[in-house]
C-alpha cells in the first residue's frame, strides 16, 4: 500500500526525502486495520476477549462494519475467530466488494453517500436484525463510515441528505458540526444502529480518524450515545449560512425535531447502551508515535507538536511555516538539527472552486507557498498524508 500512495522520487533523492517516506510508511503500519484488530481481539482458553471484556464460552458472533478500513478489519476478525463468525456484512468503498468468509463485503460511496450506500446499508440492517438474542454483534467502525453507512430519516431522500452534507463540507464545517446534522437527518447514526439488533451484547471496535477520539463522532457514532440535539444541528447550518440553501425537506424535518415532533437520537443513560461497549484499536496518536520512532532511529530529534491540529488547512500551514521561520531566526524553537516537526489532527477546507484534492494536499501546497515567501523552501522536506490512504475527493493520500 505505501508504495502506491507515495512515490519515493517525488520527495527528492536525498536522505531526508527517503526518511520522510519511511516515517510515513511506519505511520501507515501503526494504524493498519488488521494489526489494530489483533491488538484488541483474541480467543483465549475458550473465551473471547474484546478490549477489557471476556465472553465465556464464545457466543455466536455476527459482524457489521462500515468505513474505509472495514474490509481489512473483517479479514482480521474472520481469521482470529477461526470459524466462530456466523454471518455478517461490512460496507467498504467501491472496488472492494466480495466476501470474507461468512462476511459479505458490500460497497458504498465516499465522501458523499450514493445509491450504493443506501442499498448496502439496508442489507446490513437486515443482517443485524437476524442476529439472535444469545449472540454477540461485533461492529467494525473506521473513517469514512458516515458516508458508507446511511439510511436517511423520514421522507428525506439520499440525494437531499448528500446535498446537505456536501454544502456543509464545502462551507468548511468541522466534524462536530457535520455530525450534529448527519445524526439528526439519519435513521442509523447517533446510537440508532442499536435499535435494529436483538443481540445480547454489542462490541464496537474503532479505528479513530477524529481529533480527540470521541466515540460519538467517529463515523457519526452509530453505537454511541449522542449528546447533540436538533438545536445543535439547526445552529450548525445557521452558523455556516446554509439554512436557506439546504433542501426543503431537510429543513422541515429539523423544524419538526425542534418542535418535539420527531424522535431524538438516544442520549447518555439510555438503556440501549447497557449492552454496548466500544474499544479504540488505533488512533492518530499511534501514527505520530510511529513516525517519531523512525526519526529517532535515524538520529533525528522529533518534536511531536500536537495530535489535535485543527482549522483551515491553509491557516495551519501558516502556523507550521512560522515555526520554521523562528528556527531560522533564533534557532530556539526546535532542538539542534537534525530535528523534525510531527503533527496530526483534522484540518478543514472551504471549497471555492471545482478542483480535486483534500486537506492534506491543500496543507502541503499552502506550506510550500509560505516557505517560498519566506525564502525557506529549499531548506525543508515536508509531507502531509491521510492515514486512511484517501485525501478528500482525490485518489491519493496527500502530497
Amino acid at each position: 500500500m505505501p508504495s502506491r500512495i507515495l512515490n519515493r522520487d517525488a520527495l527528492g533523492g536525498d536522505n531526508r526525502g527517503r526518511l520522510v517516506v519511511e516515517a510515513l510508511e511506519a505511520a501507515l503500519e501503526a494504524v493498519d486495520p488488521g494489526r489494530a484488530v489483533r491488538r484488541v481481539l483474541r480467543v483465549e482458553g475458550g473465551c473471547l476477549r474484546v478490549g477489557g471484556r471476556r465472553y465465556c464460552p464464545v457466543p455466536p458472533v455476527y459482524v457489521a462494519g462500515f468505513g474505509k478500513a472495514s474490509r481489512g478489519m473483517a479479514e482480521a476478525v474472520v481469521e482470529l475467530l477461526d470459524g466462530r463468525v456466523e454471518a455478517g456484512a461490512v460496507i467498504a468503498p467501491r472496488g472492494q466488494g466480495g466476501r470474507v468468509g461468512p462476511v459479505e463485503v458490500l460497497e458504498g460511496e465516499h465522501p458523499v453517500p450514493g445509491r450504493g450506500t443506501l442499498e448496502s446499508s439496508l442489507r446490513l440492517l437486515e443482517l443485524v436484525g437476524e442476529a439472535p438474542e444469545n449472540s454477540l454483534l461485533l461492529v467494525l467502525v473506521s473513517g469514512g463510515g458516515s458516508s458508507l453507512f446511511e439510511v436517511p430519516a423520514d421522507d428525506i431522500s439520499l440525494e437531499e441528505e448528500a446535498e446537505t452534507v456536501k454544502l456543509l463540507m464545502d462551507a468548511g464545517a468541522d466534524i462536530y458540526e457535520l455530525n450534529a446534522v448527519r445524526k439528526h437527518i439519519s435513521r442509523v447514526k447517533g446510537g440508532q444502529l442499536l435499535r435494529y439488533t436483538r443481540a445480547a451484547a454489542v462490541e464496537t471496535i474503532v479505528i479513530s480518524d477524529v481529533v480527540g477520539d470521541r466515540l460519538d463522532t467517529i463515523a457519526s457514532g452509530p453505537t454511541a450515545p449522542d449528546p447533540t440535539t436538533y438545536r445543535d444541528a439547526w445552529r450548525a447550518l445557521e452558523r455556516r449560512g446554509l439554512l436557506d440553501r439546504v433542501p426543503r425537506r431537510v429543513r422541515s424535518w429539523l423544524q419538526r425535531g425542534l418542535r418535539g415532533e420527531a424522535p431524538e437520537t438516544p442520549k447518555p443513560g439510555d438503556p440501549l447502551f447497557e449492552r454496548s461497549h466500544a474499544t479504540i484499536a488505533a488512533r492518530n496518536a499511534d501514527a505520530l508515535a510511529a513516525v517519531a520512532g523512525v526519526l529517532e532511529d535515524h538520529g533525528v530529534t522529533p518534536v511531536v507538536l500536537t495530535d489535535t491540529l485543527r482549522g483551515e488547512a491553509r491557516e495551519a500551514a501558516r502556523v507550521l511555516a512560522a515555526l520554521m521561520e523562528a528556527v531560522e531566526r533564533d534557532g530556539t524553537s526546535l532542538p539542534s538539527p537534525p530535528a523534525a516537526i510531527v503533527a496530526g489532527g483534522e484540518t478543514t477546507v472551504t471549497v471555492r472552486g471545482r478542483g480535486r484534492g483534500g486537506r492534506n494536499q491543500e496543507l502541503c501546497l499552502a506550506l510550500s507557498l509560505e516557505l517560498h515567501r519566506l525564502r525557506l523552501l529549499e531548506a525543508y522536506k515536508a509531507a502531509c498524508m491521510g492515514t486512511d490512504g484517501v485525501d478528500g475527493s482525490s485518489p491519493v493520500a496527500g502530497a
